[in-house]
């Protein structure tokens, strides 16, 4: 039986976040991010709207991103291949110069090892993408979009919490019975523990988030917990 899945693209295989603070250094000629220093100020909604105007006047700026970890953009492509999962990469990326955000992200992730990549750019709910879809899994790095998965349809969902993310999200998300990971290297081994899984278990309730332990490492637990209903709308 084939595994469907959704994969986020900034904030779980792409470093948006550096490379949006790089180029705010080039146009507003400081550091975006406040707090890095005693004198550091909060950026206002012009800056910030500034550097997305730069964005959308830079020539196929989408391409340009570095990977979080390049090697398993291609292992992801590897383990698709063999285990004949359906992937599908979300977006909500706005227009930048140039090629179309679809094409731009497409040739991103050739060029890191994921051939023929479909990706689908979503202005809305990711909810009511997972459930048109019928995808098994969602892999996201924002607590709302995973929330949305839940309420929206019967799709699993997964939060990527790299570095530096506030422990309290980590709770909050197990307790609505979201798996959390801290890299996309976990992500995908999920993705496998998944695929032997699903065949045995499609349509029962399971709780992602009683899987992993202390130590972010998914066990091999098949809980029968119902997860809650939670609906939350989009920014």
């Amino acid at each position: 039986m084939t595994l469907r899945v959704g994969f986020d693209l900034d904030g779980v295989l792409a470093d948006f976040r550096s490379a949006f603070s790089d180029l705010a250094r080039e146009v507003l000629h400081e550091d975006i991010e406040a707090g890095r220093s005693p004198d550091a100020q909060p950026r206002s909604a012009g800056d910030i709207e500034r550097v997305w105007q730069a964005i959308a006047q830079s020539h196929n700026w989408w391409t340009r991103i570095k990977p979080f970890e390049p090697g398993q953009i291609a292992r992801l492509y590897a383990l698709a291949r063999e285990g004949l999962w359906e992937v599908v990469f979300l977006t909500k990326r706005p227009p930048s110069g140039g090629d179309t955000v679809q094409f731009q992200t497409q040739w991103w992730l050739e060029k890191h090892g994921f051939l023929m990549p479909a990706v689908i750019t979503v202005p809305g709910s990711r909810g009511e993408l997972a459930n048109a879809l019928r995808l098994d899994l969602v892999i996201d790095d924002q607590l709302i979009n995973c929330a949305e998965v839940l309420g929206a349809s019967t799709t699993k969902a997964v939060l990527v919490l790299r570095d530096g993310e506030p422990d309290s999200l980590r709770s909050l998300a197990t307790s609505r019975g979201i798996g959390v990971v801290s890299t996309l290297e976990q992500a995908i081994d999920v993705v496998h523990q998944i695929q032997e899984m699903v065949p045995r278990r499609r349509g029962r309730m399971l709780r992602l988030a009683d899987w992993f332990g202390l130590q972010n490492e998914p066990k091999r637990l098949e809980p029968a917990m119902p997860r809650p209903r939670v609906v939350a709308k989009p920014r």
